[in-house]
């Protein structure tokens, strides 16, 4: 295993690690705009990672988010773990209301169509995000809400 994985692997898993997601993510953010999407904090592990672009909800204002993803079929899977905290995202209600939600995956920026999977696709697809990021079940044990599974598919 890539030892920056292994890293990345141990580092997700710590129940603190949520108290520092808003330097995490404006470092990936950063990187990502200097490389223009062609490298992330993730990909050094060896992990996938999406940048996530969608206006906000109330304001209007396109909010970029770098998340980890799991490439299934022609799209890309996202969970709304937040590391497990009791509260979901901001980005999966802002994803709940865009019309047309913009994916930037190794650079290329496509529009997507966002589907909230729920009941046996929700459970079918479950194992296959663990097989990527296994702490997603340490989230799902840290929470008493259901962890939200979107597959974005380019349009």
């Amino acid at each position: 295993m890539n030892p920056m994985r292994w890293m990345a692997l141990k580092l997700g898993a710590q129940p603190w690690l949520h108290r520092f997601a808003g330097a995490i993510v404006g470092l990936d953010k950063l990187l990502q705009r200097v490389t223009r999407g062609r490298v992330d904090l993730l990909t050094f592990a060896g992990l996938p990672e999406i940048l996530l672009q969608v206006p906000g909800r109330k304001t209007g204002i396109l909010r970029s988010t770098p998340l980890l993803c799991v490439p299934h079929g022609d799209g890309w899977l996202v969970a709304g773990s937040n590391w497990g905290a009791p509260e979901r995202p901001a980005w999966v209600g802002n994803l709940e209301a865009a019309d047309e939600p913009l994916v930037t995956f190794k650079g290329r920026t496509v529009a997507a169509d966002a589907r909230l999977l729920e009941g046996p696709e929700r459970d079918e697809k479950w194992p296959i995000m663990l097989e990527t990021w296994p702490n997603y079940a340490r989230y799902a044990e840290r929470t008493n809400r259901e962890l939200p599974v979107f597959w974005l598919t380019p349009r």
